[in-house]
């Protein structure tokens, strides 16, 4: 029991030492929660401070931008009035132009109408004169005007029918004329038409070649190689699917054999490329030309014509690389010469003029610069030019009829030069056209300012004109392309078209020494 009182004691006395210390718990827990509550106030109102600062920084950058573009507008409405402004006198003054622009179109037109008023008051007196004039003349010629308008219009037709009767009986009879003539023209055309192998043996020499590969180097890089050898030479170079063979096409016969020999020369030594085209081709010309003073001379020994001019003789050289109608010249006056020679004996003339004038009736096919002018006037102005006999000048002349023959030995030159042509298969008159025809191509480009050389090439269907730089610009070429086109257009006639290309390049060389 008394243990029993001893624990309420105890748990009696815990309790109010319990309540005592719950006691200053609390009011420790007053005490902080009231400077908790106080700090609390003072970073609120803290915070409160810094948000109307915020917001007063905030209005305040509101405020500037928002009269910044309040003043950026009005700066706008200010310029657009400005502008209206401007608009607005340049229209007044466009205005006051206008209405004196229309005061003066109205003070002009004022003027019109009474120069009209004027005009229309002497129009009705020269009707009035020109009917006066027109009764005076019908009196005068007894007649009304629409009975001589009648009366002349009977005449003027009358007058144009016999001018049409006249011109017709003219055309039948040139027709009739000429209709034999252009018989044979056709039925020559036709056959040698059919005839082509004598066309190639005229226009076109074959290269061999060992092997295949020599015509690339032959065409080089890029085509160089053969587009030198073509413009120094005038001669298309054909390089095909013929085996170990290149085609030469030209129409003139000493370029051709001057680009085949070049072409061996080239082939055997290797070296191919433009500049030694340059030099072999330029040789090889140098050649040619002793060749051509060689077979004058051999011709005038064989033929024993003694004491023939120096320039006469290389002409006679130059007709071996010359065809006739076809027929080769140089053969064709051999010919000549000796039938006159003949002839000129049995008729008891002198046969070593006859033989002379012969040799030298075509003298004026071969010449390198050959004027507007028939080939036996051209040789006899030649003949006359380097001291022959007056009968030989007289026999070239007139062996065509361009001259009054004037000695017996010029119809035996004529009838001699005949007997040459006209034998069965000597003369083809195709070829002759076709060349002709090209060199009057060439000719004719050679006439234009700054034309150094022109070649006429594939069959004539393309000319190649070459002018100076330093004399023709770019524009100049065009312009000669195109005036030389228009002129072979006009004047000339062939088949198919003709391809004209003119070349201006431009060379720049030195020596190392």
């Amino acid at each position: 029991m008394n243990i029993l009182w001893i624990l309420i004691g105890l748990v009696l006395g815990a309790g109010a030492g319990i309540a005592g210390a719950t006691t200053v718990l609390r009011n420790r827990l007053l005490a902080k929660s009231q400077e908790v509550l106080k700090d609390a106030e003072e970073k609120g109102e803290m915070i409160k401070q810094k948000k109307e600062l915020q917001a007063k920084e905030k209005f305040m950058q509101l405020k500037s931008d928002y009269d910044k573009q309040v003043n950026e507008h009005n700066n706008k409405i200010h310029d657009a009035e400005q502008k209206l402004k401007q608009r607005e006198q340049s229209l007044s003054q466009r205005v006051e132009e206008l209405q004196k622009k229309s005061n003066e179109l109205k003070a002009a037109s004022d003027n019109l109408t009474s120069q009209v008023e004027q005009l229309n008051k002497r129009q009705a007196e020269v009707e009035k004169v020109y009917h006066e004039s027109i009764a005076k003349m019908e009196h005068i010629a007894g007649m009304t005007a629409e009975e001589a308008k009648t009366q002349l219009m009977e005449m003027m037709t009358d007058e144009a029918r016999n001018d049409a009767a006249n011109s017709i009986v003219d055309i039948i009879e040139e027709a009739k004329a000429t209709a034999n003539e252009q018989a044979k023209k056709i039925v020559i055309q036709s056959i040698q038409r059919t005839a082509t192998e004598h066309a190639v043996e005229n226009t076109v020499s074959v290269f061999n070649l060992e092997n295949e590969e020599v015509k690339g180097r032959i065409i080089g890089r890029e085509g160089r190689n053969i587009r030198t050898l073509e413009s120094l030479t005038g001669v298309e170079v054909i390089i095909d699917d013929s085996p170990d063979a290149i085609i030469l096409s030209g129409f003139d016969p000493v370029r051709r054999e001057i680009a085949r020999l070049s072409l061996h020369k080239l082939v055997t030594d290797g070296r191919i490329h433009p500049a030694r085209i340059e030099e072999v081709v330029a040789k090889t010309r140098k050649q040619i030309e002793q060749e051509i003073m060689e077979v004058g001379k051999r011709t005038c020994i064989d033929l024993g014509i003694p004491n023939l001019n120096h320039e006469l003789m290389r002409m006679v050289g130059r007709m071996k690389y010359r065809s006739s109608y076809g027929q080769n010249l140089l053969q064709h006056s051999r010919e000549v010469a000796n039938l006159a020679a003949t002839m000129a004996s049995e008729l008891g003339l002198n046969p070593k003029l006859a033989k002379r004038a012969g040799l030298l009736h075509d003298i004026g096919k071969v010449p390198e610069n050959e004027p507007d002018m028939p080939h036996a006037i051209l040789g006899m102005k030649l003949a006359e030019k380097y001291k022959e006999h007056p009968d030989v000048i007289n026999a070239i002349g007139a062996h065509h009829d361009e001259t009054e023959m004037t000695s017996l030995i010029a119809p035996i030159i004529q009838v001699c030069d005949a007997i040459s042509g006209a034998r069965p298969g000597a003369r083809r008159e195709v070829v002759e056209a076709y060349i002709n025809r090209l060199n009057k191509l060439e000719q004719m480009a050679m006439t234009y300012p700054g034309v150094v050389k022109t070649y006429a090439i594939q069959a004539g269907r393309e000319l190649r004109v070459i002018v100076g730089a330093d004399k023709i610009s770019d524009v100049e070429a065009n312009k000669i392309s195109y005036d030389l086109s228009k002129q072979i257009q006009n004047e000339m006639t062939y088949p198919g078209q003709i391809k004209v290309t003119v070349i201006r390049e431009t060379r720049a060389i030195n020596y190392a020494k």
